[in-house]
């Protein structure tokens, strides 16, 4: 297998204004604050006031991202609900293609956002998201997710899980699936990012495989718990601490194979 050395960047889901004080106390960890609100799902939206609130309380350095939704195939709703989020502050868009059953409803959906986004911010970073287990919904297979992105003029690829039961990314799309992911996004010119209960042990192979951004929340939420538990400072520290681990040595081995 060919594998691509990257930098890998990390993207921290807050979900209040209060978690992203732990994250400004973090933040020379992180390289993203994402603002979702998981109880309304993997990819579940905040209200705008939380995104301009984080926004205000985020280093001005820390790109901020919003997730819109696990989005139904409503190409104007969808549309409008991501102006929202970039009104709102945030400079990353991320739509989960949750009802788009096939890759050309998914095409329809993105190319509204990336309009109606890059319209008023042409600077926007504009993310089509697919989920690992998608058989499980019914949506579109994640391999089409980095085709979907290119031909609607996305500037990433992302696979989360859409049902958090304790399964995990890699329990869905193997290794070697999730690298052809990564290849193909950065065939098409598009940045690779996975998420979906990723932890500490799965950074090897994240890093091997040529990820772009991995996103975690529960890794770094106190118990592990996404929904119960609140980020906590310490816990992003060191979960930057064994990315930085891993980076350097797949260099090193990188290094000495060359």
């Amino acid at each position: 297998m060919q594998w691509k050395e990257s930098t890998l960047l990390l993207l921290i889901s807050p979900d209040s204004v209060e978690e992203a004080l732990g994250c400004e106390r973090a933040a020379e960890h992180l390289d993203i604050v994402d603002v979702k609100k998981p109880d309304e799902g993997s990819l579940g939206a905040n209200f705008p006031w939380v995104i301009r609130q984080i926004r205000d309380v985020v280093p001005a350095d820390k790109p901020v991202s919003a997730t819109v939704g696990d989005v139904p195939y409503k190409p104007g709703t969808v549309a409008q609900a991501a102006l929202g989020a970039a009104v709102s502050g945030a400079t990353y868009i991320k739509v989960g293609l949750y009802g788009c059953t096939t890759p050309e409803q998914a095409v329809d959906v993105m190319r509204g956002v990336v309009r109606a986004v890059k319209d008023y911010r042409p600077d926007a970073f504009v993310v089509a998201s697919g989920y690992a287990d998608a058989h499980r919904i019914g949506c579109v297979n994640p391999l089409a997710v980095p085709d979907i992105a290119r031909r609607s003029g996305s500037d990433a690829a992302m696979l989360d899980t859409a049902i958090k039961d304790g399964t995990r990314l890699f329990d869905h799309v193997p290794h070697d699936v999730c690298a052809e992911f990564v290849r193909l996004a950065h065939d098409a010119g598009l940045l690779a990012a996975l998420a979906g209960s990723v932890k500490v042990g799965d950074l090897g192979a994240l890093t091997r495989i040529g990820t772009d951004i991995v996103g975690v929340r529960g890794a770094v939420c106190e118990g592990g718990d996404r929904d119960t538990g609140r980020i906590q400072p310490h816990l992003v520290a060191a979960f930057r601490a064994e990315m930085d681990r891993h980076a350097r040595e797949y260099a090193a081995a990188v290094a000495a194979a060359g």
